[in-house]
């Protein structure tokens, strides 16, 4: 089991950057985590994933060149920087974990955050 908890959501004007964090219970060596985000009236989508080691990422095309995503060393915090926002940004991130390899599927993850809401204003 692990319990995940996200922060650093929070309103920015478009073109700027926000970085949100998501803290587990315990090291996630075993786990490749992603975030996730839903806006309003959407399905939630899948916007980046790192697996165990932190070696390998992986990016939806619509956040490719603008969102990094990282984890620390104690393999406890994983990050998502955002640069350059843009207002269809606004959602909801989730932050979520599976056993071993990474996915872009809602459906392959067990374990996930309450989320943090980000706001990109025009």
């Amino acid at each position: 089991q692990v319990q995940l908890v996200e922060s650093g959501g929070g309103l920015v004007q478009a073109g700027g950057s926000l970085r949100v964090s998501c803290t587990a219970s315990r090291r996630t060596v075993n786990f490749a985590m992603a975030w996730f985000r839903q806006a309003p009236g959407k399905e939630r989508e899948f916007v980046a994933a790192i697996n165990w080691s932190g070696g390998s990422t992986y990016y939806a095309d619509s956040v490719k060149g603008r969102f990094t995503i990282s984890k620390d060393n104690a393999k406890i915090t994983v990050y998502l920087q955002m640069n350059s926002l843009k207002p269809e940004d606004t959602a909801v991130y989730y932050c979520a974990a599976r056993l071993r390899t990474f996915s872009d599927s809602v459906a392959d993850y067990g374990y996930w955050g309450q989320g943090t809401q980000v706001t990109v204003s025009s």
